[in-house]
């Protein structure tokens, strides 16, 4: 049965621009965007069963499972799964059991939709000084991205004020140098491991390809368009 929906799956390191180009993607193009930081959070500041267990596992220092944040995404793709074009995914997902878990239920869900896997490709030390420049609306309903590099689009027109909603801007302490390189050395061990699942999936059908995010974004953005542009306009 064909959702009616088709599927892309965003592959990069904290920093490479999912957010940004995802958010192009939904004012652009109409597809709804999939960020598992912010739907963690809506869960916690709703008290939300599946909250309580995510703020319980934070505040205890443990990782949250495979298996709560995979129940979190397919409750919220069964929610768009035929009212939208597409769906795009950004940080999601991260292991192959969260891999494994989602191509079960694609093959239930979206059979006949077309399930895009794009790996962003952008050098570590790129990263790093992106993310020492980038700023997060503290409004977690909102969360828009900023960044203070010089010459930068994403800088806000009102210093350290969300142009979105008005908010303060605020800096994430996982942006810090030291923290983003431990995040890249835990990040390159599972990338290599997504990809080459999704290369040898026998079951399901996954278009593949990579594009290069070291450019200004309406070039990035106008390329990933050419890479899922067949089949999209439903």
């Amino acid at each position: 049965m064909n959702s009616g929906t088709d599927l892309i799956i965003l592959i990069g390191p904290p920093g490479a621009g999912k957010g940004s180009v995802s958010e192009l993607c939904t004012r652009h193009l109409g597809w709804m965007q999939l960020s598992t930081g912010n739907l963690c959070r809506k869960h916690i500041a709703a008290q939300t069963e599946i909250g309580k267990q995510i703020d319980f596992a934070i505040k205890s220092g443990k990782l949250v499972s495979d298996s709560l944040v995979t129940e979190m995404v397919e409750g919220w793709l069964n929610n768009q799964i035929g009212n939208v074009p597409a769906v795009i995914l950004d940080g999601f997902p991260r292991t192959i059991a969260q891999a494994q878990a989602l191509d079960e239920f694609l093959k239930i869900k979206m059979q006949s939709s077309k399930i895009y896997v794009i790996r962003l490709r952008i050098s570590d030390e790129n990263i790093v000084l992106r993310l020492g420049d980038r700023y997060i609306c503290s409004n977690s309903e909102c969360q828009a991205v900023y960044s203070l590099s010089k010459g930068s689009k994403l800088i806000p027109q009102k210093s350290m004020v969300c142009d979105v909603c008005g908010h303060a801007l605020s800096r994430r302490k996982d942006d810090e140098e030291n923290a983003i390189r431990e995040r890249l050395h835990i990040y390159n061990k599972h990338e290599q491991d997504l990809l080459n699942f999704y290369k040898n999936a026998k079951n399901t059908q996954y278009l593949v390809s990579e594009l290069n995010v070291e450019r200004a974004l309406p070039e990035i953005f106008e390329d990933l368009k050419k890479l899922v542009g067949v089949g999209l306009d439903k």
